[in-house]
């Protein structure tokens, strides 16, 4: 079988019409290849595993864990904003910056521990003084490199986005139009969205998943209830948060109740607050909110979509270290929190627990890169890949 399969697929090419080489570019191809695969296999050959040459190259030393999961990441992204972060993960970069802080932390080591171990020598008078203010610069780092990839987790995942308001402002209309079909029921009837709606949707290179939320108010029935409550976990789980109010309504107690949520989570989001139905006479009184935007989503989202782009934009411009994996974020944090007791037993002159402090962060920040011990987590990681991967 192999060698027909063979003879027929490395023909000169000379004795094929253009016919014939179409024809068999679009049906023989295929079934040739097949083929082969078949004969090969049958003679003891096997099928490569899910990652198994990404897990080859890493147990051999070729690639290490953060661009093992940059390569991970990258079979599975959907946006052109991951995919360029994670091709700089694959080329080292996250790597380079793991072997920056631990060259850092295994040198002010060194000076510890000569220190403890030639205590009646001369040492730099300063050198204790040295020591902490790089730890402080090392600790600044490592908060600033969290508190940013934590910002910009959506680079990564997609952007959440919460559509939030009071019953009937319009937050159906507004995730139909955005995603030009009609996703979600509407109507007139308060209450009609009892649950979250969850789509994705691109603007620009950037991908964000738009969550259409029940409207937030004092419920009537055990369901509503839980919509309601969703909504509110919504609200605290989103990147973004667009904020709906009625400009054919008068302002009331429900659009008071959202402003206070609104101002509960302003710190750590950005917020659109949006007064729709503008194509309706106006009875919302615009001097309770500030910076808001006026749209009448049945007939276009386009301002939204471009205030959208603006605060993604903004996001997405920064370019330093971004950890892409809850793991990474965990290892920068756990190495963090040992410097601050580090520094803390340090201005102690407690010089042995220090040392062990330091250690420890060592072994954390190295997590992102070096090998695990146990094949079972290894396997795990790896078999997310696609095959042959």
């Amino acid at each position: 079988m192999i060698d027909e399969a063979i003879v027929v697929y490395f023909k000169a090419p000379h004795s094929f019409t253009a016919e014939d080489i179409v024809e068999f570019q679009c049906h023989g191809g295929v079934v040739v290849a097949s083929m082969i695969l078949e004969e090969v296999v049958h003679l003891g050959a096997r099928l490569a595993n899910p990652g198994e040459f990404s897990k080859r190259a890493f147990l051999n030393g070729r690639i290490d864990l953060s661009e093992a999961e940059a390569i991970a990441k990258l079979i599975e992204t959907k946006s052109i904003d991951s995919a360029k972060i994670l091709a700089r993960q694959m080329k080292g970069e996250l790597k380079d910056f793991v072997y920056k802080i631990r060259e850092d932390l295994i040198e002010i080591l060194a000076h510890v521990e000569v220190s403890i171990d030639y205590a009646e020598e001369d040492l730099p008078s300063d050198l204790i003084g040295q020591i902490s203010d790089r730890l402080e610069n090392l600790k600044d780092l490592l908060k600033t490199t969290y508190e940013s990839s934590k910002k910009r987790e959506g680079l990564i995942e997609g952007f959440k986005v919460a559509i939030v308001g009071k019953p009937n402002v319009g937050k159906s209309s507004l995730l139909n139009s955005l995603l030009n079909y009609d996703r979600a029921i509407i109507s007139e009837i308060a209450g009609t969205t009892r649950d979250t709606i969850e789509e994705e949707i691109r603007i620009g290179t950037h991908l964000i998943k738009i969550v259409d939320t029940a409207g937030i108010r004092e419920a009537n029935d055990d369901i509503e209830k839980i919509g309601v409550a969703r909504s509110k976990v919504a609200i605290e789980s989103s990147d973004i948060v667009i904020a709906l109010f009625d400009n054919s309504r008068a302002y009331d107690d429900e659009d008071e109740k959202m402003l206070n949520i609104l101002k509960n989570n302003q710190k750590n989001k950005h917020i659109i607050k949006v007064i729709n139905k503008i194509d309706l006479p106006n009875r919302f009184d615009t001097e309770k909110l500030d910076d808001f935007i006026k749209i009448s989503c049945k007939q276009n989202s386009d301002l939204i979509i471009e205030n959208l782009k603006k605060i993604l934009d903004i996001t997405s411009s920064d370019d330093s270290i971004l950890l892409t994996s809850k793991r990474q974020r965990i290892a920068v944090k756990s190495t963090y929190e040992e410097i601050i007791s580090s520094k803390n037993v340090l201005d102690e002159g407690e010089l042995e627990l220090f040392a062990f402090h330091l250690n420890e962060a060592i072994s954390h920040i190295t997590k992102i890169t070096k090998n695990f011990e146990r094949d079972e987590i290894l396997d795990k990681m790896f078999g997310s890949f696609c095959l042959g991967k």
